[in-house]
């Protein structure tokens, strides 16, 4: 059972949004609101131009945290799961080879 949850959930991601009217979407919010935890995110639009797109709020929390990127590289190393895990990143000094020219 959780894997056929975990399906729908990757298979609403793909799925291109369900579009609204904004007048429609205010009309029909429970509706809107019922189609974006079920069936995923239901854009809405003002004049056919400007828009914005309802989703669950599972899906926007996992999206702040994927854009929330580290500041730096260092940063980043800092943060990593091996950070202080003992890991020997050590090398030998190498010079090179002599060659015969």
């Amino acid at each position: 059972m959780i894997q056929s949850t975990r399906k729908s959930a990757s298979l609403k991601r793909t799925r291109a949004p369900a579009t609204w009217q904004l007048q429609t979407a205010k009309a029909r919010f429970s509706e809107v609101f019922r189609k974006a935890r079920e069936e995923g995110p239901q854009r809405v639009t003002k004049h056919g131009g400007e828009a914005v797109v309802i989703v669950p709020a599972e899906e926007f929390d996992r999206l702040i945290r994927r854009s929330k990127q580290p500041e730096s590289l260092l940063e980043f190393f800092a943060k990593s799961p091996l950070a202080g895990s003992g890991i020997d990143l050590e090398r030998e000094d190498d010079y090179g080879r002599d060659i015969d020219l």
